[in-house]
């Protein structure tokens, strides 16, 4: 969305009151109410829409209950964008907003009245409402002016809406000399390329059913392993076997890595861990003789270990013995145990909360103090196999033995928390074994042999929540207006067990013993030429538009040339017909 804007570019901000009785304040007492920070609430809504024809954009934002007026500000800056009081007696402000010179820092209308600028507003004010806007209102806004552009790209609201989305940028490639607004751009044109075409890469050499898959992109890394034992490690980019460890003595149901520690859970009960080794391009010594120093298990469950997950500072694995470990990840000694009262399928730790699926019900605790937060009491019909959680927390998935995916919102305060069903699909005619999520899409492998590809985006509002409130971030729409899921893989045999996603790749590995992966690194090459060649024809249109517009500054000119070439027409053919310079054909002349 960034392109050039026209001189002639008019912006009309309008504020409407609520209440066309209410009296209006200054915006002087409006500023010094905004530097409270509850004088600026979320309940104020933004509103853009654009007038494409006369170049003209236009932001509303309706009050629920404050109103304030903009006729008391005095500017002292230069230059910028310039602000106009219209002085309409009712409870409507206008603003106009025009690009303006340096050297004409002080403008007045015919009617005398002083044109401001928006830039004068205090930076507080405007941070403030910067942070009112979306991350696609705030591309609008960008387009306006330079001056505007400018403030928009420096924001810091673009950090928060990339971690909110993705976290912290592990991906190969990222640079600090990037502003967050180019990653947070760069990675939701990313987000795009799964519904474009893919390869499919596939990866023999498990023996057995492949239960468990772990794609850690930020080292092009893929792990898996099955009921043969083994754990094996691949290249992401190249599909190629790096290493496999020595038969572990059981089915290894779960694993888990980042680029210090990989896990693997046994039916055993044991949890076989790795260290990174320093220097080593893979991280991991898979195939060398074991060393207490790099290769190691630790023992707590009485049960087969179903399911692993790690952070910073502790490891999390749960259980058929009912129960959800919490270990510290310096000295592997457990520090918490969340007892369940069925067998724990699936968990996902977020934050300061971890969320379990034991039975047909999900669990959220407190991974702090081990207390139970809450509870979803028969979340499907059957039990609950699969779980997933936005990168946040905030947004829960479940898959379950049902066929059925549920996404809730999760809405926690210092007092309780509250689930909220936001939206229910039915994508797969058997069991939901596995769910994978990055924003925005939330993947599914079922035993139906089917991988179903959700895009939730529809479903959230990106929007700054009042402090300390407790705000729903979900659009409020019905079940029936719910789109179905917007891709669907299919081609494979019964019983897809698990399945992750990331760096443009989904990976999938079920009973038949092989391990695929979905490529859409094409997509995204094809993507960007296609925007290389839009931005080329835009390019070429704001240029013909420009010369355009000087055609018509010279209108007079032109009517004159017309006018002298009517009084000498070529040739003096009067009859105003053009001849062909190359004249007619020997059998036109006869």
């Amino acid at each position: 969305m960034a392109f050039e804007c026209q001189d002639s570019l008019e912006v009309s901000l309008v504020k409407n009151s609520i209440d066309s009785g209410e009296e209006q304040v200054g915006l002087g007492e409006f500023i010094s109410n905004s530097y409270n920070r509850n004088s600026i609430d979320a309940k104020y809504q933004l509103e853009i829409a654009i007038n494409r024809e006369g170049e003209v954009v236009c932001l509303s934002k309706n009050s629920i209950e404050e109103q304030a007026g903009l006729s008391q500000f005095c500017p002292c800056s230069d230059y910028g964008t310039l602000i106009h009081d219209s002085g309409k007696s009712q409870s409507e402000t206008e603003i106009e907003i025009q690009k303006t010179s340096p050297s004409n820092a002080k403008v007045y209308d015919i009617s005398g009245n002083y044109r401001r600028l928006i830039t004068d507003l205090p930076s507080v004010l405007i941070s403030e409402i910067l942070n009112c806007l979306d991350p696609k209102e705030l591309g609008v806004v960008s387009c306006v002016s330079t001056v505007l552009n400018r403030l928009v790209t420096e924001h810091s609201v673009w950090k928060d809406f990339y971690y909110e989305r993705w976290g912290v940028p592990v991906v190969p490639g990222f640079s600090d000399e990037k502003s967050w607004r180019d990653l947070f751009v760069e990675r939701e044109f990313r987000s795009k390329t799964f519904r474009g075409r893919y390869s499919i890469d596939v990866l023999y050499g498990h023996t057995e059913a492949v239960r468990a898959v772990f794609l850690l992109a930020s080292a092009k890394l893929i792990f898996t392993s099955g009921y043969d034992s083994i754990v094996r490690m691949w290249d992401m980019e190249e599909g190629m076997s790096i290493a496999c460890s020595r038969p572990l003595g059981c089915t290894i149901r779960a694993v888990a890595a980042d680029k210090k520690l990989l896990l693997a859970g046994g039916s055993d009960g044991f949890i076989h861990c790795w260290r990174a080794v320093e220097g080593l391009s893979y991280l991991f010594d898979l195939v060398a003789s074991q060393n207490p120093s790099t290769e190691f298990r630790i023992w707590e469950h009485e049960g087969p270990v179903t399911c692993l997950s790690l952070d910073v500072k502790r490891i999390y694995s749960g259980s058929w013995d009912m129960t959800v470990r919490i270990w510290d990840r310096s000295s592997f000694k457990v520090v918490k145990v969340l007892r369940h009262t069925d067998w724990v399928w699936g968990l996902v730790p977020r934050d300061t909360t971890v969320a379990s699926t034991s039975g047909s019900d999900v669990y959220i605790w407190d991974s702090d103090n081990g207390t139970l937060l809450t509870i979803i009491s028969n979340a499907h019909a059957g039990n609950t196999y699969a779980l997933a959680r936005s990168h946040t927390g905030k947004f829960l998935f479940t898959g379950g033995e049902d066929g059925a995916i549920h996404m809730f919102e999760i809405m926690s305060d210092c007092m309780e928390t509250n689930i909220l069903e936001v939206s229910t699909w039915i994508p797969h005619s058997g069991p939901v074994h596995s769910l994978a999520f990055e924003f925005p899409w939330l993947v599914s492998a079922s035993a139906d042999g089917k991988i179903s590809l959700i895009d939730v985006r529809k479903l959230l509002q990106t929007c700054k929540p009042s402090m300390g409130k407790n705000v729903s971030k979900v659009r409020p729409m019905e079940h029936n207006s719910v789109e179905p899921p917007q891709r669907m893989l299919h081609g494979f045999g019964c019983n897809l067990f698990s399945v992750d996603i990331g760096a443009d790749r989904i990976v999938c590995g079920g009973e038949e013993g092989v391990v695929r992966i979905w490529n859409f690194s094409q997509a995204l090459e094809a993507e960007q030429r296609a925007r290389a060649l839009r931005g080329i024809r835009l390019e070429n249109r704001m240029r013909r538009r420009k010369l355009q517009t000087e055609l018509t500054g010279k209108g007079s000119r032109t009517d004159q040339c017309s006018v002298a070439a009517k009084k000498n027409p070529i040739n003096g053919d009067r009859n105003g017909v053009w001849h062909n310079k190359r004249g007619m054909s020997g059998r036109m002349k006869a």
